[in-house]
């Protein structure tokens, strides 16, 4: 990947709006896409509880953050 605004950078960036975490992958960065995919997990999740109702605009912000860490994505050593 050449750095930010690069076509490989998009394609990240939308897969992680269907998974989060999975644009992470896409550009080799596990521990990114590990962290993204459970913190979203577990908020989406129990916000389909009725009673834990009130995260998931926790759980929408690291989804939205995995979006965007994943089109801001410089690459290693720049």
């Amino acid at each position: 990947m050449s750095g930010q605004g690069s076509g490989g950078n998009v394609i990240a960036a939308i897969c992680n709006f269907f998974i989060p975490g999975l644009g992470h992958l896409v550009q080799g960065r596990i521990m990114g896409a590990l962290f993204f995919f459970f913190a979203c997990l577990v908020f989406y999740g129990l916000a389909a509880t009725v009673v834990l109702f009130f995260l998931w605009p926790v759980g929408a912000i690291f989804h939205l953050w995995s979006i965007i860490s994943a089109a801001r994505y410089r690459g290693p050593g720049i």
